[in-house]
């Protein structure tokens, strides 16, 4: 793996962009659902001698749907129904229209597909019950956070994870399946080099590479299939993953389709846990360098704006996982020549 030296790894937002982010942020937390797909618009249809109110909109697969509201028109239930869906679909428009000014200037914006996924999966109740978006998703979402901006990142994987047995009473049948498939792409499960095991990742059928992956920590310091059984489901279970889901806060993941609100991990630990992960990846260098180029970014603006918090998580690291962190640190210099006080943070937290 060849890491060239680099200069900045990030740059802050501007202050009042940073402010507008925020406002966003408290705006899409207050939701108690998001629509799946676009806000779309609200039409009306005759069906015999009544009409009724239907939502017209492109699903997460961008093919247009209609879903009946109520009906007949003029009757004051169905008024009033739709009515109240129009203001939703008036506020999520706002919405959009400050996602798209902040995707102009470089904030992290997620694609429709993820936004339907993540927003399915927000509807039931999955992140405020402790479900966590990870990866690649959950490293945008805290550049926005953070008010910082970084080279871009593009991924097709959507990585949810679960420490304990999560509280969710509106799942459906076919659980995580069902889930997946009401934002209208076709998630088939993806069979696993064992025909007989359990599939613990959903792709979209067909040639493409999008897919989600359920993960769950591992018992021991091995790769396992685990049960999930709110979710009906099962998981790949890994060793570490406690650790980084060990803290966590509320974010919003943006997209040209609004903001659904998500649980990441806290910056500190996320960036930490990316050092380790990339030292457990032995064969595949392009996602252990991409791992490593996150954990850089998130340690060299934490180094520079909140001293102590790199020590704090490395502090909270498993016993076993230092030694595969300090392996990291020296392909991480290079990543931090522009930010040396944030590496000295690293050194002298892993320490012995």
């Amino acid at each position: 793996m060849v890491i060239s030296s680099t200069g900045p790894l990030y740059t802050l937002h501007e202050t009042a962009l940073h402010a507008m982010y925020a406002d966003l942020e408290r705006v899409a937390q207050t939701q108690d659902m998001v629509f799946i797909g676009a806000p779309g618009t609200i039409v009306q249809h005759r069906k015999g001698n009544a009409e009724y109110y239907a939502r017209q909109y492109l699903d997460g697969d961008g093919r247009q749907r209609q879903a009946y509201l109520a009906g007949p028109v003029g009757s004051p239930d169905a008024d009033a129904l739709k009515q109240s869906v129009q203001n939703r679909i008036d506020e999520v428009k706002a919405v959009i229209k400050t996602v798209r000014e902040l995707a102009k200037l470089n904030f992290a914006v997620a694609d429709a597909k993820t936004y339907a996924t993540v927003g399915a999966l927000f509807n039931h109740g999955v992140f405020a019950a402790g479900g966590t978006l990870v990866g690649s998703h959950a490293y945008g979402v805290i550049l926005n956070r953070l008010g910082i901006r970084a080279a871009s990142y593009h991924t097709e994987d959507i990585d949810i994870a679960r420490r304990e047995q999560l509280a969710l009473s509106d799942i459906p049948a076919g659980g995580l399946l069902d889930i997946l498939q009401q934002t209208g792409i076709r998630f088939v499960e993806v069979p696993g080099l064992d025909r007989s095991a359990p599939a613990t990742s959903f792709k979209e059928a067909g040639a493409s590479r999008f897919h989600v992956d359920l993960l769950v920590p591992s018992a021991d310091h091995n790769f396992t299939i685990r049960p999930v059984p709110e979710l009906k489901a099962h998981a790949t279970g890994l060793p570490y993953l406690a650790y980084v889901l060990g803290t966590s806060q509320n974010g919003v993941l943006l997209s040209r389709h609004g903001a659904v609100p998500v649980r990441v991990p806290d910056a500190n630990r996320f960036a930490v846990h990316k050092l380790l992960v990339s030292q457990l990846r032995t064969n595949d260098s392009t996602k252990s360098l991409k791992d490593l180029q996150q954990a850089a970014v998130v340690i060299g603006f934490l180094g520079e704006h909140h001293p102590g918090s790199i020590e704090d998580a490395c502090e909270a690291l498993p016993t076993s996982a230092r030694s595969r962190v300090k392996r990291a640190v020296a392909p991480l210099q290079r990543l931090l020549e522009a930010h040396p006080a944030a590496l000295d943070e690293v050194r002298e937290a892993l320490a012995d």
